[in-house]
């Protein structure tokens, strides 16, 4: 955030571009979760016990007493904790890898940057897009 702050007191024109990922944290696949995790250089009793925690997990609904059947939870982080951000943030941290342009992330709060001073810069910034919208679309994200 500062590289930003300092391209704008600079006098640099930056576009921005917010993202929103729609339910992103239930759309995490498990699988998907855990192969990235292991990406990562996570392993041992730590990515047992999260590996373990993801796999077999079964939920249902409870409404004025009523009880749906259970259902098997195949994606999907907890919302609300220091885990399930922290989860989906090892599920998106290859997202960087497919731009020019910087990016910004905090959690589901992503935002893509980039100094604007041709018609070039608005072609790179267009090309990110387009390959973060193709990396959204093979991870499941969007």
């Amino acid at each position: 955030m500062e590289e930003l702050s300092n391209y704008l007191d600079s006098g640099f024109p930056v576009d921005v571009i917010y993202l929103d990922f729609q339910k992103a944290f239930d759309k995490v696949p498990h699988r998907r979760l855990i192969l990235k995790l292991r990406a990562c250089g996570i392993g041992g009793n730590v990515f047992r016990c999260i590996k373990n925690w993801l796999s077999d997990r079964k939920q249902r609904v409870v409404l004025n007493g009523l009880y749906s059947d259970w259902r098997c939870v195949f994606s999907g982080v907890p919302q609300g904790s220091v885990l399930g951000r922290l989860l989906f943030v090892v599920y998106i941290i290859d997202i960087c890898e497919c731009k020019a342009s910087k990016i910004l992330k905090f959690a589901d709060d992503t935002k893509v940057y980039h100094t604007v001073n041709s018609t070039k810069d608005c072609e790179i910034l267009q090309s990110d897009l387009h390959k973060l919208v193709t990396w959204s679309t093979d991870w499941h994200v969007i």
